[in-house]
């Protein structure tokens, strides 16, 4: 075999991993991008990725108290695997006290419905969930005027996990953090140094059948070891979803405990 060969078949099996790459980063579909919430209070609204030229979706909630004079309060919540990206907006009571409360709300769909939002590795599909989050977060901050001070992180089950990441990722923008059922302090993706002096809610219920809850035990045991701020609420009984889906109660710890903390530097 020449040089000249070698090359060339070199060449080739590049361009073979450089399409294999494009297939893996194209796997959208159109499911995707589908909304779950009929609510007229959400906006669903979409965007153009810059690095794949692709039009995706995000849903906003803004409380009717919201003219712009005043800062407000941003969260920002993160889904659970093969949920719509608005699928957030829809746990019992949750729009009425972001409305109550006056909360801008933003679910972002983490590229596609199972993205994870980077927690997963590397890859270019999981920098393109990171991506996709962090834009639409810096589209409403640029949008709307946000309390600097105030910007919250929470996701269910894959969103929780995705919270840990993020977080990690870009620690000096959250005010407090909450992960329901997904997620830890232990996991590889997680930089506990980071996100320790963040005030962390954690929220399972005893019953789950899909994530552990010995996994948030554990996850709480470490946030006391590192001195954080942190509330553990478990549920007795409760599953991996409808323990907060369908609770106006756990939904409600979800906002009071927000509506106490908030960023002092």
């Amino acid at each position: 075999m020449t040089m000249t060969t070698r090359r060339r078949i070199g060449t080739f099996s590049l361009a073979l991993l450089l399409g294999a790459a494009h297939a893996a980063v194209a796997q959208r579909e159109a499911r995707d991008d589908e909304s779950a919430i009929t609510d007229p209070r959400v906006q669903h609204r979409t965007y153009t990725m810059t690095e794949t030229g692709e039009t995706l979706p995000y849903a906003l909630f803004v409380p009717t108290s919201y003219d712009g004079s005043d800062p407000y309060r941003l969260m920002v919540s993160l889904h659970g695997a093969g949920r719509q990206y608005d699928w957030l907006m829809g746990y019992a009571g949750f729009l009425d006290r972001a409305e109550r409360d006056g909360y801008i709300v933003v679910t972002p769909l983490g590229y596609t419905r199972r993205g994870g939002y980077g927690y997963r590795g590397n890859n270019r599909p999981d920098q393109l969930a990171e991506k996709d989050v962090m834009t639409v977060i810096g589209m409403v901050r640029d949008e709307f005027n946000i309390d600097e001070n105030r910007i919250y992180l929470w996701g269910h089950s894959m969103g929780g996990a995705g919270t840990y990441y993020i977080a990690s990722r870009y620690p000096d923008i959250w005010a407090g953090l909450a992960a329901a059922a997904g997620g830890g302090m232990s996991a590889d993706y997680v930089d506990q140094d980071a996100i320790r002096h963040i005030p962390f809610l954690v929220l399972h219920g005893s019953e789950d059948g899909t994530v552990p809850v010995e996994r948030s035990r554990a996850s709480v045991a470490r946030m006391k070891e590192l001195g954080m701020e942190h509330l553990y609420v478990e549920i007795a009984g409760g599953d991996h979803s409808l323990f907060i889906s369908q609770s106006k109660e756990v939904v409600g710890t979800l906002f009071d405990f927000f509506n106490i903390v908030a960023k002092t530097h």
